[in-house]
């Protein structure tokens, strides 16, 4: 599809705002069960707030890491990719200056480095927890299971249990850059970009092209070569797991989940 079609379709746009307000959702909802004390209200806010968006505005990503991790594996194109990283981070950037007028604490809005631990240390935590999440959702997507948005929660609230005590378990970009654009706190930013990306980065060619049921080199050796990976998938299927997968659905062009 050109690019001046895609911009004229009502369901490109309608990806967009799903994007977009997906993602207000889940950092206003995070945000403001982070007014508690401790790391249990946040990650169990923010794995049932993920799981519900997954099954309500069509398992919108609501994460700039796996959408890099879509574009990566080849499963969203440029422009719907560039639009939701656009819409995400302006969605958590209204959240997080709501949340800044109604909580009392700024500084809490913000994801730090455990002052226990190092920046090291909160990266290879965002890493692991987002590898996992995006794992999950990579798989919630390919298999379409029922229990898809189950499966997406629980691995939001695992892997915030977990990196939290050690970078605050962010394992999304733009949760971490709406509050730090609003309250002007960057300590160690680039940790919860770098981490979640990699992590994301990782766990969707590893899902890809060694764990899924049509996972073979051919799909591989497509994507190095920045071709289609769909055209691979439905001319090469698996023999144990024929691929049935059509055109991507918008806005995620396979539903990847909510984190």
């Amino acid at each position: 599809m050109a690019i001046a079609e895609e911009l004229r379709s009502g369901c490109f746009w309608r990806g967009v705002l799903a994007e977009a307000s997906a993602t207000l959702i889940f950092v206003g909802v995070v945000l403001g069960a982070s007014a508690a004390p401790g790391a249990l209200a946040p990650a169990l806010a923010g794995g049932l707030v993920a799981g519900a968006l997954a099954c309500t505005l069509g398992a919108p990503q609501a994460n700039p890491a796996l959408t890099l991790a879509l574009l990566c594996t080849r499963k969203l194109g440029a422009l719907r990719g560039a639009a939701g990283l656009l819409a995400q981070c302006a969605g958590a950037v209204l959240a997080s200056a709501a949340a800044r007028l109604v909580l009392p604490e700024d500084a809490g809005l913000v994801t730090r480095v455990s002052v226990a631990g190092t920046a090291g240390q909160a990266l290879a935590w965002e890493t692991f927890a987002t590898f996992q999440l995006a794992l999950a959702a990579f798989a919630a997507a390919d298999r379409a299971a029922p229990q898809g948005g189950l499966a997406l929660g629980s691995a939001v609230a695992a892997g915030a249990l977990a990196a939290g005590p050690f970078s605050g378990g962010s394992m999304n970009p733009a949760r971490s850059l709406g509050p730090a654009i609003v309250t002007g706190i960057w300590d160690d930013h680039w940790v919860y970009w770098l981490g979640p990306v990699l992590g994301a980065v990782l766990a969707g060619l590893s899902y890809e092209f060694v764990f899924a049921p049509g996972a073979s080199r051919e799909k591989l050796g497509a994507c190095l070569a920045c071709r289609d990976v769909a055209l691979v998938e439905t001319t090469s299927p698996s023999p144990s797991s024929p691929s049935t997968r059509g055109p991507p659905d918008p806005p995620a062009e396979q539903g990847q989940g909510t984190a």
